[in-house]
């Protein structure tokens, strides 16, 4: 279904379902009730994390790290610039690079994939500032707005090609799996579930043909909001926590450390880790199964599948806080 979906959106198609207007419809009905039932409460506007990281590796020559998506990515459910997703990515990669990080954050809550044209465009508008990594988050809304998944990674593919273009490397966070919202029981947690991990298959293969790597989130965040309710949800109940977050970021950390060179890890294969070389579509099934899995094209038709291992994030300091001077408007 995953290649199906990626075909269609390759080839103009728009009429490919996931499981069929019906029942994504039930999903999106279920879920808009979990973002009522989970606790009712409003999400604090997204705090504003542009800026500079790692100022104490100094001031000249920095990376520059975008950042695209939804509410995800722009780190809704929390109050503090340090605690979203871009300045945990930005404090990591400043602290494995030992780099000053420029971080843009063009994110915008409740985006869909339609709107990735305009975050590459505003992204891209100074020549003079053209990231060196960019990060995707997106899919959710995708989802429970029923865009069809056509049009969906449609949309995707062209922003992963316009910045792999403008000499940008690319890491797509995929759909995460909306079958761990804990309101939604059988059998609309396993259709949930499945919507969001065909789309978020679909993702890998568009991004990787395009030159991108992506990271499985899938459910990594389930289990932890099982337990840890309190401490993994935000203050709506429904997005994630500052732990949350960094759950997350610490799985993406690897790959966008890799992906510019940074990581002590090659791209050599581990199968004690259950790494390989297989089929794209192959490769983006079995990563949207498991989160945390990184996809990267390898030759022809054939992907690599790593299980990067992770490391703790470092802590944000007064020195990898954003710098007043360089937190603009986006």
């Amino acid at each position: 279904m995953a290649r199906r979906i990626a075909a269609g959106a390759a080839y103009g198609g728009g009429g490919i379902g996931l499981l069929g207007a019906a029942a994504v419809g039930v999903v999106l009905a279920e879920v808009q009730l979990a973002k009522r039932s989970v606790g009712g409460g409003r999400a604090p506007v997204p705090p504003r994390g542009d800026g500079t990281y790692g100022l104490a590796f100094g001031h000249t020559g920095p990376l520059r790290l975008g950042l695209l998506g939804d509410s995800t990515a722009a780190g809704q459910g929390v109050r503090r610039a340090g605690q979203t997703p871009g300045a945990l990515l930005a404090s990591g990669l400043a602290a494995v690079a030992e780099r000053p990080v420029q971080l843009r954050n063009v994110a915008l809550p409740g985006a869909m994939s339609d709107d990735l044209e305009r975050q590459v465009t505003q992204l891209l508008e100074d020549r003079t500032r053209t990231p060196d990594v960019c990060v995707i988050m997106i899919g959710a809304n995708d989802v429970t707005r029923r865009m069809p998944p056509t049009q969906s990674v449609r949309h995707l593919s062209s922003a992963v090609r316009r910045l792999r273009t403008a000499g940008a490397e690319v890491v797509v966070g995929t759909c995460p799996d909306l079958g761990t919202i804990e309101p939604v029981y059988q059998p609309l947690r396993w259709l949930a579930r499945r919507v969001s991990r065909q789309l978020a298959a679909a993702q890998t293969i568009v991004a990787v043909e395009q030159g991108g790597r992506t990271v499985s989130l899938g459910d990594m965040l389930g289990p932890e909001f099982a337990a840890n309710p309190r401490e993994m949800f935000g203050a709506d109940n429904y997005h994630p926590s500052a732990e949350g977050y960094a759950t997350a970021a610490m799985a993406m950390l690897p790959t966008l450390c890799a992906v510019l060179g940074l990581w002590p890890e090659s791209d050599h294969l581990d199968a004690d880790r259950h790494e390989g070389m297989l089929p794209v579509a192959k490769a983006a099934a079995t990563a949207a199964a498991e989160a945390g899995t990184e996809v990267t094209a390898a030759r022809g038709p054939w992907a690599l599948l790593k299980h990067r291992r992770r490391r703790r994030l470092p802590t944000p300091t007064p020195t990898t806080e954003p710098a007043a001077s360089d937190a603009g408007g986006t």
